[in-house]
């Protein structure tokens, strides 16, 4: 889904496109300059560099090729239900 375009009118929040979101979805909006100023997240320092470390893993294992295929992997949990 791509970005949704809002404007404030007499305090209220208007669309500037249609969407196709189904009738009574709840979005959470945050303003933009926020989401900047925050890095995108409202990760503290310590998250963040725990983000990272596992980032860093999850690519030492692809390079060592430790990975697995998630269509077999989702293929296998249907058939347990």
């Amino acid at each position: 889904m791509s970005a949704l375009k809002a404007r404030v009118k007499n305090g209220r929040l208007r669309l500037d496109e249609p969407t196709d979101l189904p009738e009574g979805q709840v979005l959470e909006l945050i303003p933009l300059d926020e989401v900047l100023t925050t890095d995108g997240d409202d990760l503290d320092d310590e998250e963040r560099a725990a983000l990272h470390r596992s980032i860093d893993e999850s690519i030492e294992d692809e390079a060592a090729g430790n990975i697995e295929d998630l269509s077999k992997i989702i293929a296998e949990l249907r058939e347990q239900l």
